[in-house]
């Protein structure tokens, strides 16, 4: 029972330092300064939206594994470290997928990760709500969940 008691401070404290609410201003604007450098408008937190993407987080808690969940309503971008991360770490690497993506032919450049940007910047995604935690690995699971989502084939981000 008392270790139960420790696992679940451990885990609850792990939450805390990825979902302060410096961190959730981060994350906003983080988003929000990649938007405007592109003319989008600004993203709004939502608590449902970033309890949807904690509740995942906890469930990479075992494996910290770089997947996707299944069946969310939101688009998503995770990231994932092999030691602590900050939202910071998370939010430039997506980021910075900007250089290799092309307005004009609304591609990727080859061998190149580019979704995470543009679903960074999709236009027509007006809330945001991000969770996180740390793995049992000591790793750390970071997700970002988008309503509405984008990244539809075919369409411009913005």
């Amino acid at each position: 029972m008392l270790l139960m008691k420790i696992f679940l401070i451990s885990i609850l404290v792990g939450m805390m330092i990825l979902l302060s609410s410096d961190s959730q201003t981060e994350y906003l604007n983080s988003h929000n300064d990649a938007r405007s450098k592109v003319g989008v408008s600004p993203l709004v937190w939502d608590d449902t939206v970033a309890a949807y993407a904690q509740n995942y987080a906890n469930e990479r808690i075992a494996d910290c594994a770089l997947e996707h969940s299944s069946g969310s309503p939101y688009g998503e971008n995770v990231y994932v470290s092999s030691g602590e991360a900050t939202p910071a770490d998370a939010m430039k690497l997506w980021v910075d997928e900007e250089q290799y993506y092309d307005y004009d032919s609304n591609s990727c450049a080859q061998g190149q990760q580019c979704g995470h940007y543009t679903q960074v910047v999709w236009s027509n995604t007006q809330r945001v709500g991000c969770g996180g935690v740390t793995c049992d690995n000591e790793g750390t699971f970071i997700i970002c969940s988008y309503d509405p989502p984008g990244n539809f084939n075919g369409q411009r981000p913005y």
